[in-house]
């Protein structure tokens, strides 16, 4: 190692050469750029170098913001219906408890520990550095896509301000003979299967102008692009000054979707047919509970829902100051993500069966998944309530809300692990990364705002967004168990929160969550079947870029592992020994924050960017 470690001094102040002797509060003597721990104290920050969130709701609802997305909206509802209704909570609670929670708690208490974000954090185990790159490399490809699904959002929000709503009717530009209006359903005697809504024609053919295939690109539709240029524009200047920026936004777009929500439930339960829908969500079909299919389901959008593995919350928390506790964190930020998806069952299903009402037809016809519900079902809804512009205005603006928290933490996840890279020349200039991520990013997803953009977009979610990641966890728990050492980890937390983790989270993180994420990832493998968008298939070129993404993502894996593994000096098994133990810069950041075990660390600042060498073998 090129850095000096530091040695253990009396009463937990730690000693270097003479020049860098601290003194009594915590402070290095002749720098010019030490601050007084009373300073620190004062003014909120104990890491001068990378900062801290200003208080503990900035982090709690930045967490919040990152767990709840979109998905919360659109997808949990109907896998509700489709797995069960009440009977699929079981299998949600039990994924929760025995893969949720233990992922989000191991991921928060390690980017806290060290202060560092998801690559760098990684120093507690070289060998498995390779995570931190697939973390970054699957968020970065995400937010290529999820910010275009903002850019619909904002689409949708702009059309909303006008007087009748443009997809009410069928006397449009872009409508075809085959659109039925859904207040002239009712008199229609066609066959139900054969009709197109013209919420449906808006979406397909006047938003997106959807061509037949992702092998026909045609041109940018210019009009998505100027909105997820505002999109980027929003993103760069609610970070432009990381976590103080960003922590601040978050008390705005964390909450206001509840109050939406709320207002919609409201709304929703005094319309006729609401408790029909309502029916259909939550009453349960208990033979569906024997289906591996339905536990495979809640595994995924558990996993999914909480955002773990995607080094978001790794990143957040390594915001944290020192003393946190992490295991209350965990606890309130996943139970409030769990209640909000099951809230929002409430408030689509109840519009959803006002719509079946007024339209003649039954729940299971109107309820749609994914983007069919955001863009197509529910803007059908709200064509249906008095004032339904106001509506569209309120529902998609929390849409917007709602995405912007999460794509706010995937941009900082990149953007984090970039300046952790190279610390003494970028933190300092994060802004101008912010910058570099969101032109690049803008650049980057041309394809996805194509008539066949929403191909792309699909294509992304479908293997940068699931493999990879419950790949990345179930190494997590294996790795920190059975290489780092679970007692290790536990006096790690104990740490920061005062006592050590009881024997739930320990028989979790080194049995019961490998075993279950494993289950998940065979079922999935077992019976994958080829992507496609809706009946449309794609061709075998496209599969092959998705399988590409795939291995994209997780070659960073075994492929770090196997560097590592040829650049540590000594035979293969010392070489092996090495990569598998801490190196001499893990552990807390600050000086002040470290045991007996961690006294002779070195200066934890090299890293990526500087020579960097996994530790000898014999720390801790």
């Amino acid at each position: 190692m090129d850095n000096p470690g530091l040695q253990a001094g009396d009463a937990g102040n730690y000693n270097a050469t003479n020049e860098q002797r601290t003194s009594n509060d915590g402070t290095w003597k002749n720098d010019p750029n030490a601050v007084s721990q009373m300073e620190l104290v004062d003014d909120g920050d104990e890491n001068k170098e990378r900062g801290n969130w200003s208080n503990k709701a900035d982090y709690i609802l930045s967490c919040i913001g990152y767990a709840v997305g979109l998905g919360n909206v659109w997808r949990f509802p109907y896998l509700a219906y489709e797995n069960g209704g009440g009977a699929f909570l079981i299998p949600y609670i039990v994924m929760l408890v025995f893969a949720g929670l233990p992922i989000f708690l191991l991921e928060t208490s390690l980017g806290q520990f060290a202060s560092q974000g998801p690559i760098r954090v990684w120093r507690c185990l070289p060998l498995l550095q390779g995570i931190g790159y697939t973390q970054v490399m699957a968020s970065a490809l995400v937010g290529i896509y999820y910010n275009c699904i903002i850019a619909y959002t904002l689409f949708y929000l702009f059309s909303s301000f006008t007087s009748d709503l443009p997809w009410r009717t069928c006397n449009n530009t872009w409508n075809t003979g085959d659109c039925v209006e859904s207040f002239s359903l009712k008199n229609w005697t066609g066959n139900i299967s054969s009709r197109v809504s013209p919420s449906s024609e808006y979406f397909d053919r006047y938003m997106l102008t959807r061509s037949s295939g992702i092998d026909e690109p045609v041109t940018v539709k210019w009009e998505l692009a100027l909105c997820l240029l505002l999109a980027w524009i929003v993103v760069y200047f609610s970070l432009i000054k990381g976590i103080k920026s960003s922590g601040k936004v978050v008390y705005f777009t964390a909450t206001f979707p509840y109050v939406v929500l709320f207002i919609l439930l409201i709304r929703g339960a005094t319309l006729e047919g609401a408790l029909e829908g309502i029916r259909f969500f939550i009453v349960p079909e208990w033979s569906k509970i024997a289906n591996a299919k339905v536990w495979k389901d809640a595994a995924a959008q558990i996993f999914f829902s909480l955002s773990a593995a995607w080094g978001g919350l790794l990143t957040l928390a390594s915001y944290n100051k020192f003393k946190n506790n992490t295991i209350h964190d965990t606890l309130i930020v996943a139970l409030t993500n769990c209640a909000t998806s099951v809230f929002a069952g409430f408030v689509i299903f109840s519009i959803l069966g006002h719509m079946a009402l007024k339209l003649g037809v039954t729940v299971p016809e109107v309820a749609k998944s994914g983007f069919g519900l955001a863009f197509v079902a529910y803007p059908e809804a709200l064509t249906l309530l008095p004032v339904s512009p106001l509506w569209a205005i309120i529902f998609f603006l929390m849409l917007f809300t709602l995405g912007l928290d999460s794509q706010f933490t995937i941009v900082e996840t990149v953007a984090t692990a970039i300046c952790d890279g190279w610390p003494k020349l970028l933190w300092k200039k994060k802004w101008l990364v912010m910058l570099g991520i969101s032109v690049v990013c803008y650049l980057l997803a041309m394809p996805c705002l194509t008539h066949a953009g929403i191909y792309h977009v699909n294509l992304i979610d479908s293997y940068a967004g699931v493999y990879p990641l419950i790949i990345v966890a179930i190494i997590e728990c294996i790795g920190i168990s059975y290489l780092y050492g679970l007692k290790r980890f536990c006096k790690d937390i104990a740490m920061m929160a005062g006592s050590q983790p009881n024997y739930y989270w320990q028989a979790n993180w080194a049995f019961i969550t490998p075993a279950l994420l494993t289950f998940v990832l065979i079922f999935s493998f077992v019976f994958h079947e080829d992507v496609s968008y809706g009946p449309i298939q794609y061709p075998g070129w496209a599969l092959a870029l998705g399988y590409l993404i795939l291995v994209f993502c997780a070659i960073w894996i075994p492929g770090v592992a196997v560097y590592w593994l040829i650049v540590t000096p000594g035979t293969f098994m010392e070489r092996l020994r090495k990569v598998t133990t801490p190196t001499d810069t893990w552990g807390p950041h600050l000086p002040k924050h470290r045991d007996e075990r961690y006294a002779n660390m070195a200066d934890p600042s090299a890293g990526i960017g500087d020579k960097y060498t996994p530790g000898d073998g014999t720390k801790c």
